[in-house]
């Protein structure tokens, strides 16, 4: 949580709510941490430069290596303030940054993001219903959206268009006709195919 905002108790108890959610589905993927309300359990760095995102996420190999950080905001807390004092400096981590936001919100957070050149990965909405937290995403930034599409294991690899240039092999021209065989060869070839066949 920010130190420049004290949200009201009401708002408070439902953004460390989600905060709970978000680590409980994140578990078996990630190693995760999280700080909510005043607590200071997963530091991002050292020192004073140390920041501590709402839940980070770190891939589970030995390095750990940070993955994604997440800040959780309410409605009073989608604000000038707090995206220059806290997601701007999120956004420049070596990690992903997500956000969300109440559902009402989502317009207003897109904005505060694109006005303050904030580059952030994905924003997620969220709105209680009943007993139960609905998430939805609603925002993704293009190149994160961009899936390369993987090779199958064993599959060659297709050659280049520079690579079929300077192995000499041309490319028709768009609209070009393919050459027909002679029809010399072509009489041969059905020649020896009705051979075959007696």
């Amino acid at each position: 949580m920010s130190p420049i905002l004290v949200r009201p108790v009401r708002e408070q108890l439902e953004h460390d709510r989600v905060i709970r959610l978000l680590y409980a589905r994140a578990k078996r993927r990630f190693q995760v941490g999280m700080n909510p309300g005043a607590e200071r359990n997963a530091p991002v760095g050292t020192g004073d430069e140390a920041l501590y995102p709402d839940v980070v996420l770190a891939s589970l190999e030995r390095r750990h290596r940070l993955q994604i950080v997440i800040e959780v905001e309410t409605g009073e807390s989608v604000n000038n303030l707090e995206a220059l004092s806290e997601w701007a400096r999120m956004a420049k981590l070596r990690a992903a940054f997500h956000l969300y936001v109440p559902a009402g919100s989502v317009e207003a957070a897109r904005r505060l993001c694109a006005d303050h050149g904030i580059a952030v990965h994905e924003i997620w909405s969220y709105h209680p219903i009943g007993e139960q937290m609905r998430f939805a995403m609603a925002y993704r930034a293009p190149a994160a959206s961009r899936a390369t599409p993987k090779r199958p294991a064993g599959a060659p690899k297709r050659a280049s268009a520079s690579a079929a240039r300077k192995s000499g092999a041309r490319r028709p021209a768009a609209g070009a006709k393919r050459p027909r065989p002679k029809p010399g060869k072509a009489a041969a070839r059905s020649s020896r195919a009705k051979k075959r066949r007696k």
